[in-house]
């Protein structure tokens, strides 16, 4: 994690669904209660996905709860936001999409001077043999780091 950089909410299902393959940071439209609300620590994440239309890239169902004291100004809960990415960032998800079987998903959230960012990152789907399997290597995992702990 670079300085500056303030995670605000992360996508667990996402890793343990999928395996996650590139990451792209994508900028995002937003309205001002919305920013208000993410500054403060309130957006999931967990049922969030990205979808592409016209050459442009859009989060569907990440929920950002409405400010409490934005009055008539609120914003939709669950409204589609625009993501801004490069072009050629774009076509190539696109493409990886259609032809490879691939989904995009949003991996976490954080604020970078000022400005929320969302982490996305190109995935393929696990079985369930792959999910028993990291779970396994896991707790192998835990399970050393406190042999080893105990053992010092």
């Amino acid at each position: 994690m670079t300085s500056g950089r303030k995670v605000i909410a992360f996508n667990r299902k996402a890793s343990h669904e999928y395996f996650l393959e590139d990451r792209f940071e994508a900028g995002l439209v937003l309205k001002g209660t919305e920013i208000k609300s993410i500054r403060k620590g309130h957006v999931q994440l967990k049922d969030a996905y990205i979808s592409f239309t016209n050459g442009e890239a859009f989060i569907k169902e990440m929920h950002i709860p409405e400010y409490v004291f934005g009055n008539r100004f609120n914003h939709d809960e669950t409204r589609i936001r625009k993501l801004l990415l490069h072009k050629l960032e774009i076509r190539k998800l696109q493409q990886k999409v259609k032809l490879k079987g691939y989904t995009v998903v949003p991996t976490s959230l954080y604020l970078e001077k000022g400005k929320a960012k969302l982490e996305i990152a190109l995935a393929r789907g696990k079985d369930l043999h792959d999910k028993r399997n990291a779970q396994k290597e896991k707790d192998a995992k835990r399970e050393i780091e406190k042999a080893m702990k105990n053992h010092w």
